[in-house]
């Protein structure tokens, strides 16, 4: 089952852009045994502002896969939990899975509306390129759980 993280917005070259592709590469690497990755990171830039012009861009990006809304107002994980959720949709057949986060003013409700399913990193408000790393990162976690690696440690 391929993956991918689809932002609005450039990622940069800062250390969150390095450690999201570095935790995507690890995801990739550790997942192919396991039917899960590649792992794609990709930054959507809109012609036109607002949520409306960055949603349909979301959705083309997502168009035929299984769409992963991340929202403050989604659905909270554990670390287990999200891995079971990554392995039931393999294991259900999925052929991709596209995680949308959207721009500085979050998603569109049409996104969220077209979401099979949602994903929270909780109430606070991260910054888009933390995000990105974060998300990578419990990507990767995942991976590692369901490979029985001892990375995760409850």
């Amino acid at each position: 089952m391929k993956l991918a993280v689809v932002a609005i917005g450039k990622s940069g070259r800062g250390p969150e852009a390095t450690m999201a592709a570095d935790y995507a590469e690890r995801a990739t690497l550790a997942g192919r045994a396991l039917g899960l990755g590649p792992l794609e990171l990709v930054d959507l830039d809109p012609r036109r502002p607002g949520k409306a012009p960055e949603a349909e861009l979301l959705l083309k990006a997502a168009e035929g896969a299984h769409l992963i809304a991340c929202d403050e107002r989604g659905k909270t994980y554990s670390s287990r939990a999200f891995a079971e959720h990554l392995a039931l949709l393999r294991d259900r057949g999925e052929r991709r899975v596209v995680f949308a986060v959207g721009g500085a003013d979050g998603l569109d409700e049409s996104v969220r509306d077209a979401a099979a399913s949602t994903l929270a990193f909780g109430p606070q408000t991260w910054p888009h390129a933390l995000a990105r790393a974060m998300l990578a990162e419990q990507i990767y976690r995942a991976v590692t759980i369901l490979a029985g690696s001892p990375y995760h440690r409850d």
